[in-house]
C-alpha cells in the first residue's frame, strides 16, 4: 500500500497494466470521447471541484478523464470495498494525475477514510454510487454545503436513501438521479447488470446455469436483466416480489413467480437486486437446499442476512476466490459468493464498456447542466433533464451508425392538436 497525502492506492507498479485496460474500455465508449473531444476546448467545468464515490473500474477511469478535458479538478474514492480495480486506481494516479483514495479489500475504518479524503478537495459537485458522499455530508461534513451546486446519483439504492432524506426535510443541496435517466435504467440496469452479474456468478463457481433452479429475488431493471441472461444460460428463472405488478410482469414475461420461503427450497441459485435489507431472511436460509449458492447484486451487502447466516453456521471456510462456504448444524451446506458484496464488481469486473458509456454521460452532461445553472435548483431530488437523456441516445445511436425516421411537419401538428378527429 502507498500512502500520500494525494493519494492512496495498492501498488503505483500496475499503473502501466491499469492504463492499458483503461484505453481497451475507452474502445467501446464512443459517447464519453466525443463528449471528451467537444468539452477539451469549451472546458465548461473550468475550476469545478468534483469529487467521485464510484466504483474504480476502466469505465469510471474514463468518466474522470472526460471530466478533467472539461476542466474540472477530480478525486475519487471507492464506493465498495471489494469494487476497486487496483491497476486502474494505479493509472489513474499516475498517468492522469486524478487523486485517488481506493485499495480493493479496504476495511470499513480505511473506507470512511478515504470518504473524508475525497471530500477534504471541497467538492462543488458529488457523484455517489449508493450515496455515501452525500450522507457523510449531511452527518460529519456539514461545512461543504453552503458551496454546493449539488450532487448526482448513480444507483437505485443511492436514489432510495436520497428521497427518504428529501422526504423528512434532511436533504440540503440537489442531487440528480441519474439512474432514473432513461438512457440509464433500461440499458446499464438492464443489460449490465444482467450480464455482468452472471459473469461474476459463473467466475466465481464455474457452475454450469443450465438445467438449475435460479431464483431472481426482485424485478426490477436489475432483476429483469439477470432473470433474461439466466433464461438465455438454460436455468429455470423463479422471480420472488413484493410489488403486485412487477410479479405480474413476470408472470407474463413466462417466469414463475412465488414465495421466497417456497423458492428457497428448491434453488440452486439466488441472487438479490431489491436494494433493500435482509431480504434473504433468517427463515429463508433455514429452508434452502443443501448446496444452494447466494449472491447479491444489489449496491449494499445488506440484502443477504449474513449475522443470521453466521450465527447458524457451525463453520465456514473459503471453498474457493469468491465463495465462502456456510456449514450449518443439520449438515447442509450454504454458500455465500463476494462476502455478500456486488458480485457482479466483487468477482467479475463490472458493466460492459458499451452500457457504461451512456450512464456516464450522463454523469458528465448532468455535472455541465450543475455547473452552468443560473441559480441552485431546489433541494430535491431531481430527473435528468429530459433534453440530457435525448442526447445521449442520440449520440449512442450515432455512434452505433443507426439511422432513425424523423417526423413531418404534418405529424407534429397533428400530434399537437385535438381537433381531427374519426372521418
Amino acid at each position: 500500500m502507498t500512502t500520500s497525502a494525494g493519494f492512496d492506492i495498492k501498488d503505483p507498479a500496475l499503473a502501466d497494466q491499469g492504463h492499458a485496460r483503461i484505453e481497451w474500455a475507452l474502445r467501446e465508449m464512443p459517447v464519453l470521447r466525443e463528449l471528451n473531444a467537444r468539452f477539451s476546448e469549451r472546458r465548461p467545468l473550468q475550476g469545478i471541484r468534483i469529487s467521485g464515490c464510484l466504483h474504480i473500474t476502466t469505465e469510471t477511469a474514463n468518466l474522470a478523464r472526460t471530466l478533467k478535458a472539461a476542466g474540472a479538478e477530480v478525486v475519487l474514492c471507492a464506493s465498495n470495498p471489494l469494487s476497486t480495480q487496483d491497476d486502474v486506481a494505479a493509472a489513474l494516479v499516475r498517468h492522469h494525475a486524478i487523486p485517488v483514495y481506493a485499495i480493493r479489500g479496504e476495511n470499513t475504518e480505511q473506507y470512511y477514510r478515504h470518504i473524508n479524503a475525497a471530500l477534504d478537495h471541497r467538492p462543488v459537485i458529488t457523484m455517489d454510487d449508493g450515496a455515501d458522499l452525500v450522507s457523510e455530508i449531511h452527518k460529519t461534513r456539514t461545512g461543504l454545503i453552503a458551496d454546493m451546486l449539488g450532487g448526482t446519483e448513480e444507483t437505485t439504492t443511492g436514489v432510495i436513501r436520497l428521497r427518504a432524506m428529501a422526504r423528512e426535510g434532511a436533504l440540503k443541496f440537489p442531487v440528480i438521479a441519474v439512474n432514473d435517466a432513461m438512457t440509464k435504467h433500461l440499458f446499464d440496469n438492464r443489460y449490465g447488470t444482467g450480464q455482468s452479474t452472471l459473469d461474476g456468478i459463473i467466475r466465481a463457481t464455474n457452475m454450469l446455469l443450465a438445467g438449475k433452479t435460479f431464483t431472481v429475488v426482485g424485478y426490477g431493471w436489475c432483476g429483469r436483466g439477470i432473470a433474461m441472461r439466466a433464461k438465455g444460460h438454460g436455468a429455470h428463472v423463479v422471480i420472488t416480489e413484493v410489488d403486485p405488478l412487477r410479479a405480474l410482469e413476470a408472470a407474463m414475461d413466462g417466469y414463475r413467480v412465488m414465495p421466497l420461503s417456497e423458492a428457497a427450497a428448491q434453488s440452486d441459485l439466488v441472487v438479490t437486486a431489491t436494494g433493500d435489507k435482509h431480504v434473504v431472511d433468517r427463515e429463508h436460509l433455514e429452508v434452502m437446499k443443501d448446496g444452494c449458492v447466494m449472491a447479491n447484486s444489489g449496491h449494499f451487502n445488506v440484502e443477504i442476512n449474513i449475522p443470521a447466516l453466521q450465527s447458524m453456521a457451525v463453520s465456514t471456510h473459503r471453498a474457493r476466490d469468491s465463495v465462502d462456504e456456510y456449514l450449518l448444524g443439520d449438515g447442509r451446506r450454504l454458500y455465500l459468493l463476494a462476502e455478500g458484496r456486488l458480485v457482479n464488481l466483487a468477482a467479475a469486473e463490472g458493466h460492459p464498456s458499451a452500457v457504461m458509456d451512456m450512464s456516464f454521460a450522463n454523469q458528465v452532461l448532468c455535472a455541465v447542466y450543475l455547473a452552468a445553472a443560473a441559480t441552485r435548483p431546489e433541494n430535491a431530488v431531481h430527473p435528468v433533464p429530459a433534453d440530457i437523456d435525448a442526447e445521449v441516445a442520440r449520440m449512442k445511436l450515432a455512434a452505433m451508425q443507426i439511422d432513425i425516421d424523423t417526423l413531418s411537419a404534418e405529424q407534429r401538428r397533428y400530434l399537437t392538436s385535438w381537433q381531427e378527429g374519426t372521418v
